[in-house]
């Protein structure tokens, strides 16, 4: 069992190409846990409390039930058209979280991790975060100074359990660099944390003290136990998480989260794959005030799987990148309707005029069979990784072997029905078919559209047996395929 899940987003703005970054390498990720024969489920949703919601409703001249129940309804259509394949979206305004929070605070309460005491310092009101700094890093504004009396976790006391499990699980924090920016914080030392504000009405109220709310992050990391169905039973059948982040909120998950858990007595987090930003002109995506383009705009043109593609295979998990409009139609170009778009269009036509529309089967000591098998592991490795533009790099390559096969053997110059334009065509078709289980993470619904195209079954496919050279069983009815891309002109670019 897999369970994985995306941070849940604030409802204070619309959904952003870098939320779809994010919701789209955990989709990813969860659909190659199911090609591989192992359930997966898929969890996000949005923050709907906390200083930042009640502000930006204030300014909408709403309330901030309204902006939450809008806002996450846009979330959820966006996911929606993108092809998230989410299994629950959780909000943290539901009574079901309410009551996952409420038993979560209860529990670390009872067991003497919170304790009374006064915050006086500086607190990020966009980040949600206290903070040393006059001005955020993140969103390059002043922070706000704050003092108030709050109840403090006793984030201090777990520093040593916290490095034991760094040590015991080297790879629970993942890329490595990401680790050691985790382990930075622990060797600086832990201070305790406010976990409740005051004079704040918009949150879930502490049970031992209904005077204060929870600190939205607390609130938050919650939301991971509440769709897993805790503190009911049924959540053993999931946890632990696999959660899939952003590089900024790697604190509050790597070193709050695994606290709050050993407080609470609950197991920690198997894995978290942190990411770097979507950058435009060096800032953050919808953090330093210009905008990029809109999400929907981006959909129209580049369609949702054009563009998961693009996020997925420029993006090394890891690093920032540099995110453009230019590189989204570059890679659509040469990836989507060029190298695969082609290849299918070209082995469907000569299939057609060359075999009567029947496939042939691949040949066992097909050149591109050795070919296939070194591309088809890298490519599963990539993934296994959570690697997926390593995955995809290595699937193009069996994509581009294939074509230059075609190129070398041209088929189209052999007499139809005769043996040799079979043997080419059917390694061919078998090249097409691995390769539609190598993207079908990145690009479902193209791969289902290859699998159909070449004449097979319904698509349910399991790695790695259908890696394996030799599954394209020939004698199925193989039709012209339409175009999987069609090339960008200039009128359908994006301004």
């Amino acid at each position: 069992m897999t369970y994985l899940t995306t941070p849940i987003y604030y409802v204070n703005d619309l959904p952003h190409v870098g939320h779809a970054y994010t919701t789209v390498l955990a989709d990813a990720l969860a659909r190659w846990e199911r090609l591989a024969g192992r359930p997966a489920r898929l969890v996000t949703g949005t923050d709907e409390h906390g200083a930042k919601v009640r502000r930006a409703a204030a300014e909408a001249g709403i309330a901030p039930a309204t902006l939450a129940e809008r806002t996450a309804g846009r979330f959820r259509a966006t996911w929606d058209r993108l092809g998230i394949g989410y299994d629950e979206f959780v909000r943290t305004t539901s009574a079901r979280h309410r009551e996952t929070v409420t038993t979560l605070l209860t529990r670390v309460h009872d067991a003497g991790q919170f304790r009374p005491g006064r915050y006086d310092g500086r607190y990020c009101v966009g980040c949600e975060a206290y903070t040393a700094e006059l001005v955020c890093a993140v969103h390059g504004r002043p922070t706000e100074l704050v003092g108030e009396e709050n109840w403090f976790f006793r984030l201090s006391e777990f520093a040593r359990p916290l490095a034991e499990w760094f040590d015991r699980c080297p790879d629970a924090v993942r890329p490595a660099s990401r680790r050691n920016e985790a382990l930075g914080w622990l060797r600086r030392g832990l201070t305790d944390f406010s976990i409740s504000r005051a004079g704040l009405d918009w949150g879930i109220p502490l049970p031992w003290d209904p005077t204060q709310v929870t600190y939205v992050w607390f609130d938050a990391l919650g939301s991971y136990l509440t769709a897993a169905g805790w503190p009911g039973p049924e959540y053993s059948r999931w946890w632990p998480a696999r959660h899939v982040i952003g590089k900024d909120i790697l604190r509050f998950h790597a070193i709050y989260w695994p606290a709050i858990l050993l407080a609470a007595d609950l197991p920690l987090p198997e894995r978290i794959t942190v990411h770097g930003f979507l950058l435009q002109r060096g800032s953050k995506i919808a953090k330093s005030g210009e905008r990029t383009v809109a999400l929907d705009d981006l959909l129209d043109r580049f369609g949702p799987e054009g563009l998961r593609y693009h996020l997925l295979r420029d993006n090394p998990v890891g690093p920032d990148g540099e995110f453009s409009l230019g590189s989204v139609e570059a890679r659509y170009n040469a990836d989507l309707a060029n190298s695969l778009g082609n290849l299918l269009s070209r082995v469907t036509a000569l299939v057609v005029s060359r075999c009567a529309g029947t496939g042939p089967a691949p040949s066992r000591d097909s050149p591109l069979a050795p070919v296939a098998a070194r591309w088809a592991e890298a490519s599963a490795d990539g993934w296994a990784a959570g690697q997926p533009s390593d995955a995809l790099a290595a699937a193009w390559r069996l994509v581009a072997a294939t074509n230059s096969y075609l190129v070398s053997a041209q088929p189209w110059r052999l007499p139809a029905d005769s043996t040799e334009a079979a043997t080419v065509l059917g390694d061919a078709l078998e090249a097409l078919r691995i390769v539609a289980v190598l993207a079908a993470p990145a690009v479902p619904e193209t791969a289902e559209r290859i699998w159909r195209q070449i004449g097979l079954d319904e698509y349910a496919p399991r790695v790695p047996d259908a890696l394996a050279w030799g599954g394209y069983p020939g004698g199925r009815p193989v039709t012209r395929a339409a175009p999987l891309f069609p090339r960008l002109a200039a009128a359908d670019r994006v301004g």
